[in-house]
């Protein structure tokens, strides 16, 4: 059997489909699975030894450069490679627009989120066959769900989420002891924790021998990490790391501690401790989702203070 997921993004979104890949191969083991995402995140899709074929796409920058002669190429191309094969089932589980147009340029029959339950209405035109998963839940489970009865499969059980990730990058880090990796950064300065409770993070775990590793991904991050690392008077701030030495140094860590960040999600998904702390968003539809999530602290309107991250590191430790 054939099958074509599209999840184009975000970096966290494309984390969350990855347990539906484990569900398709328990139940279906021979079934060839591809994928469609956006070239930013397309290493993570091929870190699952499960998925035979990504294709990448680049919408954010065909949006940007749409009347170039260059971006009518590249969707041709895209479109060409994609069409080379039919599938069983086109399943997109992002539920948007921009996902549903490209479940349109494959062959196969294209499932998808009914009226009600996708994140953009419009989206349930675009596809054959429609179906109805509840919004009232994690997104982890609403893609299982999704791929599940689109494939007349089981549905998933919440209590086995399986991501699947297999780590062929050398860890760029080296440290005598254990650490734990830091990440403060966001997209949206609402998400942030304030710095002085990372400092004291950073302080705390220090004091039981873990070295705290902050990475950061522009210059205005390394700034914030920077000043993390100088009023704290320990931890590490790394030269700047492409996403495979990203997940390299988060697999090996002793813990993972971040905000609502893409990243945090990978440490999970890779099978570190980890604690997400919540500053502006509810955790309960797209927290830290798996066996390893020690906790997701906060929400809106309810920032955790740095004590409330250290009681619940003792208590796992």
């Amino acid at each position: 059997m054939r099958i074509l997921f599209v999840k184009t993004s975000s970096l966290g979104d494309v984390l969350h489909q990855l347990p539906a890949v484990a569900d398709v191969c328990r139940a279906l083991p021979n079934a060839q699975i591809d994928w469609v995402v956006e070239s930013p995140f397309d290493v993570l899709p091929a870190m699952h030894p499960q998925v035979s074929t990504v294709f990448p796409v680049a919408i954010r920058q065909w949006r940007r450069r749409f009347l170039t002669t260059q971006t009518w190429r590249d969707m041709r191309a895209f479109r060409v490679a994609l069409r080379r094969q039919p599938y069983d089932a086109v399943i997109d589980t992002q539920g948007l627009l921009k996902s549903a147009l490209i479940c349109l340029q494959a062959l196969g029959v294209r499932h998808g989120y009914d009226h009600a339950s996708a994140r953009e209405s419009i989206a349930s035109w675009c596809y054959d066959v429609k179906h109805s998963v509840s919004r009232q839940q994690h997104a982890v489970q609403r893609n299982r769900q999704l791929v599940a009865q689109a494939l007349s499969l089981p549905q998933p059980r919440a209590a086995s989420c399986d991501y699947g990730l297999q780590v062929n990058t050398p860890n760029p880090f080296t440290c005598n002891g254990p650490y734990a990796v830091l990440l403060s950064m966001s997209s949206r300065d609402e998400k942030l924790w304030p710095e002085a409770d990372w400092v004291r993070l950073v302080q705390h775990l220090s004091s039981q021998g873990i070295t705290s590793v902050l990475p950061w991904g522009n210059t205005r991050e390394q700034a914030r990490v920077e000043r993390i690392v100088a009023a704290a008077g320990v931890g590490v701030v790394p030269a700047l790391l492409t996403l495979p030495c990203v997940a390299a140094l988060l697999a090996d860590a002793r813990y993972v501690i971040g905000v609502d960040t893409g990243l945090t999600h990978l440490g999970v998904a890779l099978g570190r401790p980890s604690v997400g702390i919540y500053v502006s968003t509810d955790p309960a539809y797209t927290g830290l989702y798996g066996e390893s999530v020690i906790a997701n602290l906060g929400g809106p309107q309810a920032v955790p203070s740095a004590q409330a991250v250290f009681e619940i590191l003792e208590r796992h430790a």
